[in-house]
């Protein structure tokens, strides 16, 4: 058996670069087997349901990172949420590094993506609420209260993300993580 070109840690980030910026629809088959170095055949070999299972993948990929670096730091009771707030707006910082890239949620709620991803985008979307609502009752807010929070701050994210590549200012990211941070301070 032939090695392969690419190892399974280095794939899915490279697969979520281009769905991140050409979106589901705009990704090729041909960009995605370049940005991986593999051949057509082999992304086939790797991904039988080819680029609906890359998408896929990407979006369990993603999950599971924002999980163990975003989620279980706001969520964790060890460490007082004001230490939870600020080591997740440092994680959310990288995720989008620094607000240049985007959102993998935008990438896969256009057109054709929206109807296959529709699930993973909504359970994903509850559980950045769901985290960061937790965050708010741990800080003493109401439950009202902390789920307003959560949802502007969602908002805030979404939103800036899209301010920064439009205006082509990163500051607008970052200076909402610090709006956030406020918010909740």
């Amino acid at each position: 058996m032939r090695p392969q070109k690419i190892a399974d840690d280095q794939l899915l980030p490279a697969l979520t670069r281009v769905f991140r910026t050409k979106g589901y629809e705009g990704a090729s088959l041909k960009e995605l087997a370049e940005v991986t170095g593999l051949k057509k055949a082999s992304l086939y070999h790797r991904f039988p349901d080819g680029k609906q299972e890359m998408a896929e993948s990407v979006l369990e990929y993603m999950g599971q990172w924002v999980t163990i670096n975003i989620f279980n730091i706001l969520t964790n009771e060890e460490y007082p949420p004001e230490t939870r707030l600020k080591h997740a707006l440092v994680q959310i910082g990288k995720l989008y590094d620094g607000g240049k890239d985007g959102c993998i949620f935008r990438a896969f709620s256009m057109q054709a993506g929206l109807d296959l991803f529709q699930e993973g985008i909504k359970k994903g979307m509850n559980d950045w609420l769901n985290a960061f609502k937790n965050l708010g009752t741990a800080m003493g807010l109401s439950d009202k209260i902390a789920e307003e929070n959560a949802l502007q701050s969602l908002i805030d994210i979404q939103g800036s993300l899209i301010l920064s590549k439009g205006l082509q200012d990163n500051n607008i990211f970052k200076n909402t993580l610090k709006k956030i941070e406020n918010r909740y301070g």
